[in-house]
């Protein structure tokens, strides 16, 4: 089935919120074999629009460097073109976004992993704490890369030990977001990585499930953002790092 053409950009937020550079790259209908399908965006994971490589920090804010040096790295527009859409998934009007073709796709793969690799090789963390489900697949690789140990934050019931739980909001009821007791100490450094920000609810969740033990949450990050759902502000002072950036259409 042939996928609705839409535009994608890469752009760069600097310390200096002017400062944006901007190419663009028309993406593809999906094939099967080149793996080169339209962006889009998952679970609540609503409407598409451009993607952008962008990262925001605390307060009013702040721009934090990307982690690649320009905005025309061409890992930026591989990584955006490997992701896929698929529409009326799971259920008519939404449009999931499907990273499973970024898997097929091993070196936008790797680009993906090398881009948090270099961002975060040297910021001293012990702790990459991966949200479930996808911030498994991204998670591991980071942490055997930069040194650091990873630590799963799972749904309740499906770690095996003693756990401690934080509850959090969603748009109809709560959910509940478990970890292993002892799996981090007092101290710790952590990245906390997940696939995807939406509202923001199971990132800030985790955010509160390590600071509870004592952890320092060095930042939080995303291959994918949707700033419409405002998830950003969920997070308070905590920075977020996002590979790429869909705004509302």
């Amino acid at each position: 089935m042939m996928l609705l053409r839409t535009t994608v950009s890469i752009l760069l937020w600097s310390s200096s919120p002017s400062f944006i550079a901007s190419p663009t790259l028309a993406a593809t209908p999906f094939k099967t074999k080149s793996h080169s399908p339209l962006v889009a965006f998952p679970n609540y994971r609503s409407t598409l629009a451009s993607p952008r490589c962008t990262v925001s920090d605390s307060d009013s804010v702040k721009f934090q460097e990307m982690a690649a040096e320009d905005a025309q790295d061409p890992r930026l527009a591989k990584i955006a073109s490997a992701i896929r859409v698929i529409p009326d998934f799971p259920k008519p009007g939404i449009m999931f976004q499907d990273i499973t073709t970024l898997l097929l796709d091993t070196q936008a793969f790797k680009d993906t992993i090398d881009l948090f690799v270099e961002r975060y090789k040297d910021k001293e963390i012990s702790v990459v704490a991966g949200i479930e489900a996808r911030g498994f697949i991204f998670g591991p690789p980071i942490a055997l890369a930069i040194g650091a140990k990873f630590v799963p934050m799972r749904k309740p019931n499906k770690l095996p030990g003693k756990v401690i739980s934080e509850e959090y909001s969603l748009e109809y009821g709560t959910d509940t977001m478990e970890m292993h007791v002892g799996a981090v100490e007092a101290g710790e450094r952590a990245l906390i990585i997940d696939d995807l920000i939406a509202t923001g609810g199971t990132l800030g969740a985790a955010i509160r499930l390590l600071e509870r033990v004592g952890v320092k949450v060095v930042e939080c990050a995303c291959v994918i953002a949707l700033p419409e759902l405002k998830g950003r502000e969920r997070l308070g002072d905590n920075p977020l790092f996002v590979l790429v950036n869909a705004p509302g259409a």
